[in-house]
């Protein structure tokens, strides 16, 4: 996965739902994404996933992995994110993913 997360689960059909686990290495941290048949997303701006990586090096590696698969980065309309060094992109539904060099620790 271009996030650089271990895939840990994945299905297609489970009655309408399409998804994909992802998660840390050892799995003591993981996030569902579903694809639901005939519900059209309707996502705003403030839709955020937001990744604290810690430093501008991994954004900008995990930036490139995005850009290697072809997704290309965005200005948030929330100008935080471009004061802060974070990098934007927004998934085929309209959802927005922000890779933040700060940290929680």
């Amino acid at each position: 996965m271009t996030l650089g997360l271990p895939v840990l689960a994945q299905w297609d059909g489970h009655g309408d739902y399409d998804g994909t686990v992802v998660g840390l290495p050892d799995a003591s941290r993981q996030l569902e994404i579903l694809a639901v048949a005939g519900l059209t997303p309707a996502p705003t701006t403030e839709d955020q996933l937001v990744f604290y990586l810690g430093s501008g090096e991994r954004v900008d590696a995990v930036v490139a992995r995005l850009a290697a698969a072809g997704h290309v980065p965005r200005e948030s309309p929330n100008e935080y994110w471009q004061e802060t060094g974070a990098r934007c992109f927004v998934d085929p539904d309209g959802y927005w993913l922000i890779l933040s060099p700060d940290s929680w620790s």
